[in-house]
């Protein structure tokens, strides 16, 4: 008798992720039944892991590109046409992903999703502009983990980009607030104090 399963159910019988299931329904490797309401539905009686497996889908190229605010959005098209002509290049073909956030936050929906395509063992490639498109610090962790998941990572530019040090600066400012409202309340006038007196130390240092 079939036996029809969630992705989750067929993906965890499988061996891989619901994404990659994703990806092979796709590409036409394992197409699911739906139900009324479109919900994906696996027969685990007709499934042949060795099959499917067999024959990996090719990793992919993607291209990251990232700016802290809106602001800088003319830096971010200069990124993403450095990357396309780069990639065009060397013959990849590749995705863009693109993020608007601080170098110091973790949590963008970009980055997010790039982490979880390297751990779902998507993607074959990683190309930035520079390493701090990617992280202001923490970058290292991420390609120890491109490392062990064979995930070759170019960066274009290896010198110092001295159109960073605005953003570096804005970085700075991000900890000093987060730590200071953690010390004194974000409210108070002592905190307000540090933060314009550090505002005003990398203003000078900028000139």
């Amino acid at each position: 008798m079939s036996k029809f399963v969630s992705i989750t159910t067929a993906a965890k019988a499988l061996g891989v992720s619901a994404s990659t299931l994703r990806r092979w329904e796709a590409a036409g490797k394992l197409v699911p039944t739906r139900t009324k309401g479109g919900q994906r539905r696996y027969d685990l009686a007709t499934m042949q892991p060795d099959r499917y497996h067999g024959a990996p889908l090719p990793r992919r190229t993607i291209a990251y590109a990232r700016v802290s605010g809106i602001e800088q959005r003319a830096d971010l098209e200069r990124q993403q046409q450095l990357l396309e002509l780069y990639c065009a290049a060397q013959g990849w073909p590749f995705e863009l992903i693109a993020d608007l956030g601080s170098g110091m936050n973790y949590h963008k929906k970009g980055l997010r999703k790039l982490l979880g395509e390297i751990l779902d063992g998507n993607i074959g490639r990683l190309v930035l502009v520079h390493q701090d498109r990617l992280l202001r610090f923490g970058a290292e962790l991420v390609f120890a983990v491109c490392q062990a998941k064979e995930v070759e990572v170019v960066i274009i530019n290896q010198g110092e980009d001295r159109s960073l040090e605005e953003e570096l600066a804005a970085d700075v400012l991000d900890i000093i607030m987060v730590f200071s409202a953690r010390l004194y309340g974000s409210r108070s006038h002592k905190n307000q104090k540090l933060i314009d007196g550090v505002k005003a130390a990398v203003k000078e240092a900028q000139c």
